[in-house]
């Protein structure tokens, strides 16, 4: 019987050609999970990428439902089960190829929706480089707060506006008050930006009253996505004080269609630790296993295009790179056992967000807000064209992948969406 180590063999080759190919996204070794449907009026169904193909798990008889919320409560023996039986079926030479093949859908023929129903969903403030630069905007003396060091900071934010990749949302509209001005006026967003974010989907939940330990939060963990949480910049200037985002955030957030599970990321751990001379987390957030590989390799990008690019036939264009481990200060089992600590309950399909990842050079800014100092210098795009701020027209591009010398190269497809401008009022 195979093992969970086997199903990471860099050397395992699939018998989907394409699963095959170096720089794919999706090859046997990955095995992401997440919601298609051939047309709008069918129920959503439970696919797993592999190549640029689908594989449609229950027509496959790989599982007997298409309840997604039911698959992320397995446990994590049955996760790895299933994840075994899935490589199993796809790898070269399975006698299964001839029946599975009946199952397989291109990837480009289908509707990929949202990977789960998202029930509550998180913002964590992960980045520390992102809020020392954004700190530094408007508290130049003292860019984080006492807290940052100490609490996973975190706020709640709204699971209705989430949308699936590819999809277009509407410039928002909001209270914005200039600093010389008397008074606010409704008036649409002016400072439009993006943030480079990651998403943690919650698999098994827990009981109210009832916290997650750090030694068992991963457990708790499906995998990660890719996530865009949109940022009006101006209506969250006058608004955030003195309870934090409310409509300069909560009007539009996109996901990626796939998760990408614990178990193909294990590869890609990293040792965790904190600069030299910063505080020890307390007790409650400190584990062996969290410091010897808490952290996650996961290299990321932000690609632009704009309107006149898209009518030229032009590419996106990378504005900003960044990792997972260098920007985070918090790992993903800190989240989950601070979210618990006092009592509250996760449920299957929950979702954090990482906060923006920015890295520690200017050019790896998560956000349009640090890459513009704030809107004082612009960038120009190789067209010419300059921003400060996203623009009608604009759609930005996530990516995300992992690779290291001894394990295959594994991706999370694209977090894409459009700017559209604001409805009339």
């Amino acid at each position: 019987m195979r093992d969970l180590a086997s199903t990471l063999n860099p050397a395992l080759r699939s018998w989907v050609a394409s699963a095959n190919i170096a720089d794919t996204d999706f090859p046997i070794q990955n095995l992401p999970f997440g919601r298609f449907r051939k047309s709008s009026n069918e129920a959503w169904r439970i696919g797993v990428a592999i190549g640029d193909q689908v594989l449609d798990l229950q027509a496959a008889g790989l599982i007997d439902h298409s309840d997604m919320s039911r698959l992320l409560s397995m446990s994590r023996q049955d996760r790895v089960d299933l994840r075994i039986a899935i490589s199993l079926a796809l790898t070269e030479g399975s006698p299964m190829q001839l029946e599975l093949e009946k199952s397989l859908l291109a990837q480009a023929s289908v509707e990929m929706g949202t990977p789960c129903d998202v029930g509550d969903y998180s913002d964590f403030y992960v980045g520390i480089h992102h809020a020392t630069a954004v700190g530094k905007l408007f508290r130049p003396d003292n860019p984080l707060l006492p807290n940052y060091k100490w609490v996973p900071i975190a706020y709640h934010g709204r699971s209705s506006t989430l949308n699936a990749t590819g999809s277009s949302f509407s410039r928002p509209l909001g209270q914005v008050k200039a600093p010389d001005a008397e008074f606010p006026t409704l008036q649409p967003c002016a400072r439009l930006d993006y943030e480079l974010e990651l998403g943690i989907i919650i698999g098994n939940g827990n009981t109210q009253g009832k916290p997650i330990s750090i030694e068992k939060a991963e457990d708790h963990v499906f995998g990660m996505t890719l996530f865009n949480d949109w940022s009006a910049r101006d209506i969250q200037a006058w608004e955030y004080q003195p309870l934090g985002p409310f409509l300069s955030k909560n009007f539009a957030s996109t996901i990626s269609p796939w998760m990408v599970t614990m178990e193909a990321l294990s590869p890609f751990r990293r040792e965790f630790k904190r600069p030299e001379g910063d505080p020890k987390p307390l007790p409650y957030l400190s584990s062996k296993q969290n410091n010897q590989q808490g952290a996650f390799d996961v290299k990321l990008e932000v690609l632009i295009q704009t309107e006149a690019m898209r009518k030229a036939g032009l590419p996106f264009e990378c504005v900003s790179y960044s990792n997972f481990t260098d920007a985070a200060y918090w790992t993903v089992a800190q989240m989950v056992t601070h979210h618990t600590i006092n009592g509250c309950a996760l449920r299957p399909g929950d979702m954090f967000g990482s906060g923006t990842l920015s890295g520690p050079l200017p050019e790896q800014a998560g956000s349009l807000l640090e890459l513009t100092q704030g809107g004082k210098q612009a960038i120009t795009l190789s067209n010419g064209e300059k921003r400060t701020f996203l623009q009608d027209g604009d759609a930005i591009s996530i990516k995300g992948w992992c690779e290291k010398p001894g394990a295959a190269r594994i991706g999370f497809g694209e977090c894409i969406a459009t700017v559209t401008p604001s409805p009339k009022y």
